[in-house]
């Protein structure tokens, strides 16, 4: 009876696409995050009568074939890297990129992850970190003295400082993009990780081809729509279902077999 191990790869398969949602779901309010997608494939095929087989000595062929599927099975998890809106906030180190690209962070073994996620602060030396105290890459520190700061649409850092009329530069923001954005794994804490699979990164200033621009005093939002979220959340539980009734048929048809006389 096939239709038992099929039916439940589908609850396992649908089991898997509720994760995903519900993971999606409750990363609603997270800055920067994006939205994930579970994909799948049908299993192997068993051959009762190969397609294209000689059905005679003539040989004719068979224009179709017997096949019966074994089921499905979960393949990936496909990150939906579209933008979100921007919230403003009004707080001078939360950036936001309109755009492509992602702010670099220093991971404490010297490996640099990449973010979207721009609520930065300043650390006890001045330095741009974000709020689990990773260094914003390339380096920049705000001195003492300093009454404002200004980080333009190029991701130039500037500052004001009392008494003096031009503003000081400290340094400059840079971005980077991935030629495969979905294949960049995510480690959580908003951050994502290189890997053979994303390509290298390729680094370059806001603004430049191929590069957004910085939005100063905002936040990007999650990019998740909860009305399209819970219609798949719906879809997936009415699957779930129907699978765990193919298994109560299979069921009742073996019961039927087993009274038999």
């Amino acid at each position: 009876m096939r239709a038992l191990n099929i039916g439940a790869t589908g609850m396992q398969a649908q089991q898997l696409n509720v994760e995903v949602i519900s993971n999606n779901i409750a990363n609603l309010s997270t800055t920067g995050f994006k939205r994930n997608r579970a994909e799948f494939q049908d299993l192997l095929y068993q051959n009762m009568r190969r397609v294209g087989s000689n059905s005679s000595d003539t040989g004719t062929l068979l224009p179709s074939g017997l096949q019966v599927g074994l089921g499905v099975r979960p393949v990936a998890t496909y990150r939906i890297n579209e933008q979100g809106n921007l919230n403003i906030t009004n707080n001078q180190y939360d950036l936001a990129i309109s755009g492509q690209g992602y702010f670099q962070v220093q991971l404490p073994d010297g490996t640099t992850a990449y973010t979207r996620a721009g609520s930065f602060q300043t650390n006890e030396n001045g330095q741009i970190v974000n709020p689990d105290g990773l260094l914003v890459q390339p380096s920049i520190t705000v001195p003492q003295g300093v009454t404002g700061v200004t980080i333009n649409a190029s991701g130039q850092v500037l500052a004001t400082v009392d008494g003096v009329v031009a503003q000081q530069n400290l340094g400059q923001l840079q971005l980077a993009t991935f030629i495969n954005q979905a294949g960049l794994e995510s480690i959580g804490d908003n951050l994502l990780r290189e890997t053979q699979a994303s390509g290298s990164p390729v680094v370059g200033n806001p603004q430049a081809a191929g590069f957004g621009k910085i939005v100063q005093y905002s936040l990007e939002t999650s990019n998740v729509d909860i009305v399209a979220e819970i219609t798949s959340l719906i879809t997936a539980q009415r699957a779930y279902e129907m699978n765990s009734r193919v298994i109560k048929t299979a069921d009742d048809m073996l019961t039927t077999i087993s009274q038999l006389r």
